[in-house]
């Protein structure tokens, strides 16, 4: 082991023995040393950002989509602040990561100065854990880092980095990281109950979420619910865990026209939660009225219990916990297939383009068949998440990337730069509003910059659709969501990527043929009419 390297030069090594490939954000006097040893790192580089919040979006789809934590960056004070809206993202959507800061040297800790906050404070409800590194332990800090944001339900970790100790020389630390252990499989006393109450029930459902896509058990999913015919509702960042196509497949819970998923999972006396986590919905927002619900999860269920029963908690090893249920022999129950099969077929038909005018749904659906089957799209915050999250075919997990949890607008560009850094031999596309679109734009820059070719699927209709139908519902006037009266974004191209505009669905499919083959970023605005939302989102999940 080499001897005499400095923090920063020890900082680095440890982040590429992690496997970490991309550091984003906006540099500092303080990150000079840092950023010259990711220059002379082999396999990790540094991303420059428009804006910290970015970085800290990029780092949680990193996180997402690889094995390590990802990696962001910011300066002290403003740095720090702007970074918290991507950290608080990777908390409640549940992705791995390290957030870097700048922090005050001790000796000025506790005193005014420039720029100068609680960077422990500020970042200890957004994070696992916060913590800031040593000269004589570097790499132990750095993979115990590593180690909390991976284990249990991922999240992000704070490190700060205090100026001035970059270039002192750091201990040399005879460490290996170990990644955490898997969970231990659930109490096989609460794992027998729940195998009597699946036997009994006559109408039980799976309801599918977040937790169950980290635990990779997608195939067991599907699996339990064929060989025992059983429905399965998803939340929204569980879309690709069941095909739309399956049998079993009932919809998802939240986006359009929950309602009527809500025809299927409020006739259930029985709810098995999957990795179920309630970040994304509460059970009491849509648990059928005198169901029983069973938990299969690394952690305690979320759920009031004077109003609902809780049945069996079973935490602990999800795919364990499903086995038990798949070795049953198949039972009869008295759900009718049949009459599951034609609210999925009237509710997707709900959801297919009209032939007046051109609304979200078929700006949705030339997108669909323009971009590969295995291609990824990413999507922002607003009416279109609502229809993505019910009208989108989605192939497997991964495939379409969404923020739920945390629901930060501006999501849309950032995320789609960092899947296409972390795939890129695959079509990367994001759908964006104008709302969101206006937040990140600058990101373009970044995407220009380093040549990634991403395409950018602008739904223009000149307003926040999503708070303009809230202010519709409670008869509120219309107030405070226009983003501009009319037109479009302007211009030929933004920040060095060419703009393309459509105005219908055959024009829209044109422009997205060439914007796929182009290299470089693209920006496809399609001018759509959007009272289409109107009709199929914010509808109640039950009654």
């Amino acid at each position: 082991m080499a001897k005499h390297k400095t923090v920063a030069t020890r900082l680095v090594d440890a982040l590429g023995e992690l496997g970490v490939r991309y550091v984003f954000g906006v540099p500092s006097g303080g990150w000079i040393d840092y950023m010259e040893a990711l220059r002379a790192a082999d396999g990790i580089e540094f991303i420059l950002t428009t804006h910290e919040g970015a970085a800290g979006m990029m780092a949680d789809v990193c996180g997402r989509l690889g094995d390590a934590p990802g990696v962001c960056f910011g300066t002290f004070g403003p740095g720090a602040t702007n970074l918290t809206t991507g950290v608080g993202g990777a908390l409640l959507d549940r992705s791995p990561m390290i957030a870097f800061t700048d922090e005050i040297p001790s000796p000025m800790r506790g005193r005014t100065t420039q720029m100068g906050i609680d960077h422990q404070a500020l970042f200890a409800p957004l994070t696992k854990k916060t913590t800031r590194i040593s000269a004589d332990a570097v790499k132990s800090v750095l993979f115990d880092a590593a180690r909390v944001a991976l284990e249990g339900r991922p999240g992000p970790v704070h490190v700060g980095l205090p100026v001035g100790m970059s270039g002192e020389i750091a201990a040399a630390e005879d460490l290996a990281f170990v990644p955490p252990p898997p969970p231990p499989a659930a109490d096989p006393v609460l794992v027998e109950e729940a195998r009597r109450l699946f036997a009994a029930a006559r109408k039980p459902i799976l309801a599918v979420g977040l937790g169950a896509v980290h635990a990779g058990v997608a195939k067991e999913v599907q699996a339990l619910a064929a060989k025992h015919k059983i429905p399965v509702v998803l939340t929204p960042m569980a879309k690709g865990m069941l095909s739309e196509g399956d049998p079993s497949y009932a919809g998802v819970l939240f986006h359009a026209l929950s309602d009527m998923v809500g025809e299927t999972h409020g006739q259930a006396d029985l709810v098995i939660g999957v990795g179920y986590d309630p970040v994304e919905f509460n059970y009491e927002s849509w648990l059928p009225h005198g169901a029983a619900l069973v938990s299969f999860d690394i952690a305690p269920a979320d759920i009031d219990r004077d109003t609902h029963t809780l049945a069996v908690d079973a935490v602990g090893d999800i795919r364990a916990s499903l086995g038990a249920l798949l070795a049953l022999p198949p039972a009869p129950n008295d759900w009718d297939f049949g009459a599951l099969a034609q609210r999925r077929s009237a509710m997707f038909a709900k959801l297919r383009p009209s032939n007046q005018g051109f609304g979200p749904t078929g700006a949705l659906a030339v997108l669909r068949d323009v971009l590969p089957s295995d291609g990824i799209m990413t999507c922002d915050v607003g009416a279109h998440t609502h229809l993505i999250g019910q009208a989108w075919p989605t192939p497997g997990p991964g495939c379409q990337i969404m923020t739920d949890g945390w629901s930060t607008m501006g999501f849309g560009i950032p995320s789609a730069i960092a899947a296409k850094l972390m795939c890129p031999d695959i079509s990367v596309c994001t759908v964006v509003g104008d709302g969101g679109f206006l937040m990140t734009a600058g990101e373009i820059a970044t995407a220009f910059r380093t040549n990634l070719n991403i395409v950018i699927v602008l739904l223009t209709d000149n307003e926040l659709a999503l708070i303009r139908i809230k202010q519709d519902t409670k008869g509120k006037p219309i107030y405070g969501t226009a983003v501009r009266n009319s037109g479009t974004i302007g211009g030929e191209n933004i920040f060095g990527a060419p703009v393309r505009t459509a105005h219908s669905a055959a024009e829209l499919r044109t422009e997205l043929e060439a914007a796929f083959a182009a290299h470089g970023p693209v920006v496809v605005e399609a001018c759509i009419d959007a009272r289409e939302y109107d009709g199929l989102v914010l509808k109640k999940d039950r009654p």
